[in-house]
């Protein structure tokens, strides 16, 4: 069996409950489809921007709705999701992309400034993605978000050569012991690890039917599920794992303006 993806789990889920509410920010609100079909233009951007299997997706954002459209677009997309706080100075985010081989950047137009000092230091990065939050205009060397999520695609975006749990998460920690370090999980690995604890657990065997959908999602997502606010930053370990687990289960995530 191919393995979990959190991105099977959520197409499984945006079919069950596709009119439920998925995030929350402000006055801003994704149902499970429109989320569902972001996501699936986002992949395809960045397929079309020559990501290949695996490529690196660096995230430098605050808690908002962009951050977890991105992680689902990567999940289609077999792309690998990056954490960067958002508090590290120049040459750490440099270390931190230099590190992880990013191809994409993913940035908050407030980071904006930041990002221009380091731009040419960072080579290997051939795509920039700008987030609007009303600070500022997109750079003309950057992809407006919005933009991004309108495009093109057949839906179920998956890499040329498909989605499987052995695609990787690339998680980096704080570096309180030295450089920050990255830890790889297994998407596969990840899912039943966070997902066991949960009182109607999916199997350890992932169940995609010929339409790629799990009955098993499907039958445990019978109705939306629990709301959350994650407590501290999406690009941290505890913020992102509690996030994805609630979107599993059908339910939505707040994240304050």
């Amino acid at each position: 069996m191919p393995g979990w993806t959190y991105a099977d789990v959520f197409e499984s889920v945006a079919h069950a409950v596709p009119d439920a509410p998925a995030l929350l920010h402000g006055a801003e609100s994704r149902t499970w489809t429109e989320l569902d079909r972001r996501a699936d233009g986002l992949a395809q951007f960045l397929l079309n921007a020559g990501c290949g299997h695996q490529d690196k997706v660096a995230f430098y954002l605050y808690n908002r709705p962009e951050y977890l459209e991105l992680f689902y677009a990567c999940s289609k997309a077999s792309l690998v999701h990056v954490n960067t706080n958002y508090r590290y100075t120049d040459d750490e985010l440099v270390y931190i992309w230099e590190n992880a081989d990013a191809v994409v950047v993913v940035f908050q137009g407030t980071f904006t400034e930041n990002v221009v000092r380091i731009r040419e230091r960072v080579p290997s990065v051939h795509t920039w993605l700008w987030v609007d939050d009303g600070s500022g205009e997109c750079p003309p060397w950057a992809t407006p978000f919005e933009e991004a999520t309108a495009t093109d695609n057949d839906g179920s975006v998956r890499s040329p050569v498909g989605r499987n749990g052995d695609d990787l998460i690339l998680l980096y920690t704080g570096g309180t012991t030295g450089m920050p370090k990255g830890v790889m999980w297994r998407q596969d690995d990840l899912f039943i690890a966070t997902d066991k604890a949960n009182r109607n657990a999916l199997p350890a065997e992932n169940d995609l039917d010929e339409n790629g959908l799990s009955p098993s999602v499907l039958a445990r997502t019978t109705k939306p599920g629990p709301l959350s606010l994650p407590a501290c930053p999406l690009m941290h370990g505890t913020g992102l794992f509690n996030a994805l687990n609630t979107l599993g289960l059908g339910g939505s995530i707040v994240t304050l303006e």
